[in-house]
């Protein structure tokens, strides 16, 4: 049985509270900032798509619309943001205490990237894009719960929206092949 503190709670409660109270380290806080995308993750409700939304779209909209970052190039950095994204996944998730935290969201990032490879911009592409990325993430279609279960640290919470944008890819793919006016692609 516990020992209950002067305040009448008991001793494991206490010590459970107080270690997640304690403060943070400054270099605890840097990898929170950039885990979360500036605390976006701390948004209250469907942190991930609101990460998508707010600055995968935009960000890619960029790099291939704005700086004309060609396939090569865009899947280049797609790998290096992957790799990196694991790295700091794992580490967010360690201040956190938790495991793919909801507030970790820059594993969201790489998922909707590596779902644009190769496509064109049209507002349909990356419209599509978000939706079916989205979706494909949230439901986990294997081997992605798999993967999110099984892989360690970083390398489970950033994997399994790999495996949504590969989802992801191949449809627009498809879909660009099968239905190009439907998808924006003209002439």
């Amino acid at each position: 049985m516990c020992e209950p503190t002067p305040n009448g709670g008991d001793a494991v409660n206490a010590n459970a509270s107080s270690r997640m109270l304690a403060p943070r380290t400054t270099a605890q806080n840097i990898v929170l900032f950039i885990g979360s995308l500036a605390y976006i993750g701390f948004v209250p409700f469907a942190s991930g798509t609101v990460t998508v939304a707010v600055v995968g779209v935009p960000l890619h909209l960029v790099l291939v619309g704005h700086f004309g970052w060609v396939w090569p190039l865009y899947t280049a950095f797609v790998v290096a943001l992957t790799l990196f994204a694991v790295w700091i996944a794992g580490k967010t998730d360690q201040v956190l205490n938790e495991k793919d935290s909801k507030r970790n969201v820059i594993d969201e990032l790489p998922g909707y990237f590596v779902a644009l490879i190769g496509l064109p911009i049209t507002w349909q592409i990356v419209v599509a894009a978000f939706f079916i990325e989205r979706a494909i993430d949230i439901a986990k279609i294997w081997p992605a719960n798999w993967i999110e279960d099984h892989l360690p640290r970083g390398w489970g919470v950033v994997m399994d929206d790999i495996v949504a944008g590969i989802y992801t890819l191949i449809i627009l793919h498809l879909a660009v092949w099968a239905f190009p006016t439907w998808m924006g692609i003209t002439g």
